[in-house]
């Protein structure tokens, strides 16, 4: 193949089958979708294996990467709980008649053609068309390379799913994972109407210097726990290991601890035992390294700038020890990918101060911030965390995959 461009105009062509899906028909493909999947868990597991022994186990991205019974069972609930939500576009959101009798309106419409780049992560394929079909919209999925025998079945099933119902397949469209086709879909002008990547920062970096088609940023997060003075700090230990190593592969887990320092000590004692458990590598500032080698932590590095505002992606954290809410604050400025950020503290104006202040997608008091996320803020599946501040931001889900249409109806009227 030298080119993508059928493949595209094959996308472009489908828009009208998508939007012309009734409600009930787009649950009866989803909820079929459902069913599909538990009974192919056995081969889908068998194509994902093929992809795992690719990946070595020491590559922080095969956590991502696996698709277990759990995981591939847990994807059918969210294509259900998805068809559960209400059709986001042919929305009224403004209406009037002007005096010379024309009626306006402006309603809320599909976006088209969505594109998704995203790296390891086949769950992603299964969510995008989910959440594509339910709102009327065509997605071309460009996934990579590590998760290509996965994205293949997972794209093939879903598309059987369609023809079974006599929809156009094109409706979701698996592109080749070859990165010469990247160019091509960046610039795709004509056929794409929006593209998001999903993934590192340098894959993110790449796609927004390169396209001419319209970008939505998600993925990269380089997030932040400030545990201030007045913290419990029970609590505040229980938050932070939640935050690190309930899933330290995806982007709303913790990266580094900001402590004050006349709680340091008392803080990492509490900490230290929590985090040895899952033998998470710390990277400390001079402060905290001090603290950490009396108490003999093992795994203890000790931290250089580049070790903060980086995304680790793994069982490693770095910790910064402030001397006051305004120097965790800078830190904060200086160095978040205005992903996810949390303070813990008992200082109720402080954190009032911090929800306001801190610019971000998501900010946190007394909560960890793997909360990040569609599925538990109420809006099923996502596409990802956008951090950016056009169209979306957040979780970028059901409901920000439509755009506006202005509607005007008249009788002859002329300006």
């Amino acid at each position: 193949m030298d080119n993508i461009q059928s493949l595209l105009e094959q996308a472009s062509l489908a828009t009208t089958a998508a939007r012309g899906l009734s409600d009930e028909k787009k649950c009866l493909i989803l909820n079929t979708l459902a069913k599909k999947l538990r009974d192919k868990v056995a081969a889908i597991v068998k194509e994902n294996k093929k992809d795992l022994d690719k990946m070595p186990d020491t590559d922080p991205k095969k956590d991502r990467l696996l698709l277990s019974e759990v995981r591939i069972n847990d994807l059918a609930k969210s294509v259900e709980e998805i068809s559960a939500l209400p059709d986001p576009s042919d929305h009224l959101q403004y209406e009037s008649t002007l005096a010379n009798g024309l009626s306006v309106k402006k309603i809320t419409v599909p976006l088209g053609v969505v594109g998704i780049i995203y790296e390891s992560r086949p769950n992603v394929t299964v969510d995008v068309a989910a959440l594509c079909i339910r709102s009327g919209n065509v997605c071309v999925l460009r996934g990579g390379t590590d998760a290509f025998f996965t994205n293949t079945a997972l794209v093939s099933l879903i598309r059987d799913v369609l023809a079974e119902y006599d929809v156009d397949e094109n409706i979701v469209q698996l592109l080749p994972a070859d990165r010469k086709f990247m160019p091509e879909l960046l610039t795709a002008t004509k056929y794409v109407d929006i593209l998001i990547p999903r993934g590192s920062q340098q894959l993110i970096d790449y796609v927004r210097e390169h396209a001419s088609v319209p970008v939505i940023e998600t993925g990269a997060g380089v997030c932040h726990t400030y545990v201030e003075s007045t913290a419990n700090l029970t609590k505040a230990a229980d938050i932070v290991t939640n935050a690190k190593v309930t899933r330290p592969s995806v982007c709303n887990s913790l990266d580094t601890v900001i402590v004050d320092r006349k709680i340091t000590a008392d803080l990492l004692k509490l900490l230290a035992p929590k985090l040895l458990e899952y033998s998470v590598e710390i990277f400390a500032d001079a402060f905290s390294y001090e603290i950490l080698e009396d108490l003999k932590y093992p795994h203890l590095i000790q931290a250089v700038e580049e070790d903060f505002g980086r995304e680790f992606l793994d069982f490693k954290c770095s910790v910064k020890t402030v001397d006051n809410p305004d120097e965790a604050l800078k830190h904060i400025r200086t160095y978040s990918s205005k992903h996810s950020e949390a303070i813990i503290s008992e200082n109720k104006e402080l954190c009032e101060r911090f929800l306001k202040e801190v610019d971000a997608a998501a900010v946190f008091a007394n909560a960890s911030t793997r909360f990040t996320d569609g599925g538990v803020f109420g809006l099923g599946a996502e596409i990802g965390i956008s951090t950016q501040k056009l169209h979306a931001r957040g979780p970028f889900a059901l409901e920000k995959l439509v755009t506006e249409k202005w509607v005007v109806r008249g009788d002859g009227q002329v300006r």
